[in-house]
């Protein structure tokens, strides 16, 4: 024991006199630790206490508030009680001293046994001894984390003191400055408003001694360790002035002068704040500013020259206008909501008549946005705008106003469709739906393309609005809908029309089942009209571009299933006409069935309804069209089917695959199952023709190039198939895959094999079986590869690459074999550039197979991954390799870096800024572009290691602006604008240099480069100029 006082009062005389501040933390350790008490501690401090000199008695103080700070957790009542005492005596005691028994008090309002009174006398001693304004920035901090910990621990008793503790904040805040004090203390205030205590008469000495501060202006300093934002500060203040209707006649005029200020940030900060604000109050708050209110509004909305300022200065009309809706009304008071309306309407109507004036769209803007506040406004609005809107489109015969006229209408609906009704409230656009859709079907039936357009938006909003279209005027609708589609040809209204015929089908699909599907159909196998000499007369683009345009809108009608049993017998049937050359579709036609099939899958609701349809229905009929044009080869004509095309086959297998990746697990093992024995065995009999022949050998070596490419459909069967189905036999389905990618002669069955082999092997299960299926897959292919005489080392190579691009996604261990393997090609002379090229694939994101839609073992951040075990190597391979091989690895890598996020590239490129330079050098566009493209973010916040090499890459610039790739000039013209942005005493002796070699692009050929050119002449020019950068 006698040990133990010694080294107490040997650290207190350590702490007190030789001002070792470390031994602070040694005592509280000591105090934790059970070698000494508080009690002990205080004693041990008694000669310090009661010094004569106020420096020792303040360091004294300043030991026991430190050890307080660690220990608060272990004092017991009685002794916080007597602490508390102490310390409110203290603070009579000189200045110095406050500091450090402030800290004290801030350590014991942790405390969770503070005594009943305790928090009330602390805050009486507080705010009657300190001013707290006079403290320094940490003092004054510490004061208002005492009153945070106290308001979360002692709210009832704080609330006890009433508006005396309201005052004594209002006094402690008054004049701070500091943005770090200031989030604390508007902490504070938002407390105190929002958890009720009494405010009194105080309340406005509460709202100026925050509304000072209104509209924030902060502009934090650069590399602010604080990390404080205006954006912040804006917010917690937001929250204290709108936190309480009791500020209302405060608030609304502060709001209305500063909407009067020039700056733009603080017009933004009062929008914002106003529509903050009236989700508290109620009318009777407002009826006295509403006039003001709206002049502001209506000044910033009609003058403004920013689009946010208008959008805040439009939504805080809508607020306002919410808040007067929620008045009740009673037989004897004024309805405030149509009082303000009526001074909205009468300053806005007038304008809508004005078609030719600027006013027109600022008018309807504020009278949509008080529209969409309530359905009450709604009806007021609509009934004193919607007539004479509907009068004028009628009398008006030029086209910019009826365009005008229609899309002021629509905005109108959709600001209705906001303002949601209750349920026994009538449709506020009711009264006027004869009137619409005779708009809007004339409208339709025009020829000038921007009103048919916007006809369709407002076609779609009405039919989102129940009861606005009759099942008579949906039908109109489908039928202008399809005479659009099959007749017009400008690209802007098919589109649009494709998308409202798509919206349309969804609410009413009856409607496109019974008169658009039929009439598509109907046109899609009619012939155009030939000649006697058999020349095709003028028309036939036209029929050609009206097929493609009714393929696109049957794929966008398919989001219902119903919809879907009726549309996607029409495009198989144009698969079916094609191969039996009854009617005579184009390659091009055919491809565009495939796609809209795919958009079906894609697109349509995930139900097993639909799940059956492309089952039993879609996979086994493309199948079916397919098998029978490669098995027939070409006809007595001469013709081959369109179906045997590469780019038809092609287009065929993402249907497959997006409808097999979203089958339900037993239909997509199902699938599987048949897939497989079709492949395998020829097992045709669940295919709906049965006039193909039994047995037929799809994935052994035979003549038939046709059947050969049916491998690619196999991918889509079973490569997208979710991981838990099992693919039935895939031994030998693996085994016959990698013998087809390894001996077939053709590059699509190859690619397809191989990317089928990589699909199932990413996704096979770990084990024994999988790890030598992996290692005699090597083996075969490094053996063909290691033979320059092989006729096969081309699919060996593809074989490589995408049994590496599957175990990468997945992490397997014998990935680093195939890689490895991969960069010794590099060196290859005949492989060297494939192998380059090779790693784009590695690192990208594959369409049809090996991707995360289908299911695939996809890790995070595989790529980097990649590059970190892998970056060492290609440099050392390029280090090593002779100079005509040195491209390969340029390419390579610029490969690799490319495809990295910017993140990462920004972090990792320094270590490879040299291979980078040589990169810019190389003959290859492809290297320049890609390497161009990874040095542009890095520009942008340049390493030291880039700003040494500033020689080397400003040559290397300068020399591809006159590139023949207009890619390349454009992306090394963007790299040196970002090259002004370097530090300016590095670029200036650069500067004519660059200025002379900008010259030359700026009369290039090609606009686009000429733009760069000027931008980055631009930045140069200014280098070094009195106000330049």
């Amino acid at each position: 024991m006698a040990a133990d006082r010694s080294l107490l009062l040997s650290l207190v005389e350590e702490f007190v006199s030789g001002l070792q501040d470390s031994k602070a933390k040694d005592t509280a350790t000591g105090v934790k630790e059970g070698q000494f008490t508080i009690l002990q501690l205080v004693e041990a401090l008694g000669p310090s206490l009661t010094s004569s000199q106020p420096h020792t008695r303040a360091r004294g103080v300043q030991l026991l508030s430190e050890v307080l700070h660690e220990c608060y957790g272990t004092l017991t009542e009685a002794e916080v009680e007597v602490l508390i005492a102490f310390y409110e005596n203290r603070l009579k005691d000189h200045y110095v001293i406050t500091p450090p028994v402030l800290q004290g008090l801030r350590a014991l309002t942790k405390c969770t046994v503070l005594p009943p009174g305790s928090a009330v006398a602390m805050l009486r001693s507080l705010f009657q001894d300190v001013h707290v304004q006079s403290l320094m920035l940490a003092e004054r901090s510490c004061v208002y984390n005492m009153l945070i910990n106290l308001m979360e621990t002692r709210e009832a008793e704080l609330k006890g003191l009433g508006t005396d503790f309201v005052f004594g904040f209002v006094q402690s805040m008054d004049g701070e400055r500091d943005p770090r004090n200031l989030l604390l203390a508007f902490k504070i205030a938002k407390n105190i408003i929002r958890r009720g205590y009494d405010l009194g008469k105080f309340t406005e000495e509460l709202f100026e001694v925050t509304s000072c501060y209104f509209p924030v202006d902060f502009t934090p300093p650069p590399n602010d360790p604080h990390g404080i934002t205006k954006e912040e500060l804006i917010e917690e203040l937001r929250a204290v002035l709108t936190g309480t209707p009791k500020f209302a006649e405060f608030l609304l005029p502060l709001i209305i002068e500063k909407l009067d200020s020039d700056v733009q940030s603080a017009k933004l900060d009062s929008l914002q704040t106003l529509t903050a604000c009236l989700s508290q109050y109620e009318h009777k708050d407002l009826a006295e500013f509403l006039e003001g209110l709206w002049t502001s509004l209506r000044r910033e909305v009609f003058q403004t020259s920013s689009e946010r300022i208008e959008s805040a200065g439009l939504a805080a009309l809508t607020a306002l206008t919410s808040c007067l809706s929620r008045s009740v009304l009673n037989f004897d008071s004024e309805d405030s909501l149509r009082t303000f309306l009526d001074l909205v309407l009468q300053d806005c109507k007038h304008h809508l008549c004005e078609m030719d004036l600027k006013l027109v769209w600022p008018s309807a803007k504020l009278l949509q946005a008080a529209c969409s506040a309530s359905n009450r406004a709604s009806h007021i609005v609509t009934a004193a705008v919607m007539p004479s809107l509907m009068d004028q489109f009628s009398s008006r015969t030029q086209c910019s106003h009826r365009r005008t006229l229609l899309e002021v209408v629509l905005k109108f609906i959709q600001s209705v469709k906001t303002s949601q009704p209750l349920d026994n409230d009538e449709r506020v656009l009711l009264a006027f739906r004869e009137s619409l859709c005779s708009m809007v079907f004339s409208a339709l039936s025009e020829t000038n393309a921007s009103l048919q357009i916007t006809a369709t938006s407002m076609l779609t909003s009405l039919a989102q609005q129940t009861g606005l279209l009759l099942d008579s005027d949906i039908e109109l609708a489908v039928d202008h809908l399809t005479k659009l589609v099959l007749t017009e040809e400008d690209d802007k209204v098919s589109l649009a029309v494709v998308e409202c015929a798509g919206a349309l089908a969804e609410l009413h699909p009856e409607a496109f089942i019974n008169k658009m599907i039929p009439r598509l159909k109907k046109e899609i196998f009619s012939e155009p009209m030939y000649l006697e000499t058999n020349e095709v007369v003028p028309e036939k683009h036209s029929h050609h571009a009206m097929r493609q345009r009714s393929l696109a809108t049957l794929a966008a009608v398919s989001t219902q299933p119903s919809v879907v049993w009726e549309s996607t017998p029409v495009l198989l049937e144009v698969l079916s006409s094609a191969h039996t050359g009854s009617v005579n579709f184009s390659v091009e036609e055919v491809v565009s069935a495939c796609c809209s099939l795919q958009r079906i899958a894609e697109q349509v609701q995930d139900t097993e309804e639909t799940g059956r349809c492309f089952h039993d229905f879609i996979i086994p009929r493309l199948l079916s069209l397919a098998l029978q044009a490669s098995v027939q080869g070409e006809g007595s004509s001469g013709c081959c089917s369109p179906l045997v095309e590469e780019t038809v086959l092609c287009a065929m297998v993402p249907v497959i695959s997006t409808s097999c990746s979203r089958l339900q697990p037993k239909l997509a093992g199902e699938t599987a199952s048949k897939a497989v024995s079709l492949f395998l065995h020829g097992d045709v009999s669940f295919l709906p023709d049965n006039s193909i022949p039994s047995h037929v050998q799809l994935l052994k070596k035979h003549d038939s190039l046709s059947q050969s490419h049916m491998v690619c459909l196999l991918m889509g069967c079973v490569c997208s198939l979710p991981r838990n189905v099992e693919v039935p036999e895939i031994d030998q389905l693996l085994s016959q895959l990698e013998e087809m990618s390894c001996t077939c002669s053709h590059p699509l069955p190859y690619n397809s094999a191989a990317k089928c082999f990589a699909g199932l092997l990413n996704k096979h299960s770990q084990g024994d079986f999988l790890d030598s299926l992996i290692q005699r897959t090597i083996k075969r292919v490094c053996t063909e590869l290691d033979s320059p005489c092989s006729p096969a080392r081309i699919q060996a190579f593809t074989l490589l690459i995408w049994v590496a691009k599957a175990l990468l996604l997945r992490y397997h261990p014998l990935c680093t074999t195939l890689t490895d393997k991969l960069f010794s090609l590099l060196d290859d002379a005949d492989l060297g550039p494939m192998a380059a090229d090779g790693f784009s694939l590695l690192m990208s994101d594959s369409a049809d197979v090996l991707n995360r839609s289908c299911h695939a073992d996809v890790r995070i951040m595989y790529r980097q991954r990649f590059f970190s075990e892998n970056s060492a190597k290609l440099v050392q391979g390029f280090n090593a390799a002779p100079q005509e091989k040195k491209p390969n690895y340029l390419k390579a890598l610029s490969n690799i870096v490319n495809k990295l996020p910017k993140q990462v590239q920004v972090t990792e490129l320094p270590a490879l800024l040299s291979l980078l330079l040589e990169a810019l050098s190389c003959p290859d566009q492809g290297v320049q572009l890609s390497t161009l493209s990874c040095l542009e973010p890095v520009l942008i916040d340049p390493p030291p290691a880039l700003i040494q090499q500033l020689e080397a890459l400003v040559s290397r610039l300068l020399a591809l602006i006159s590139s023949p790739a207009m890619s390349v000039r454009i992306a090394s013209l963007r790299c040196i604008r970002a090259l002004s942005c370097f530090p300016e005493y590095e670029i200036l002796p650069f500067r004519a240099r660059v200025l002379r070699a900008l010259a030359q692009p700026l009369d290039d050929k090609k606009r686009l480069v000429r733009s760069e050119a000027v931008q980055a002449r631009g930045k140069w020019f200014l280098l070094g100029s009195p106000g330049g950068r």
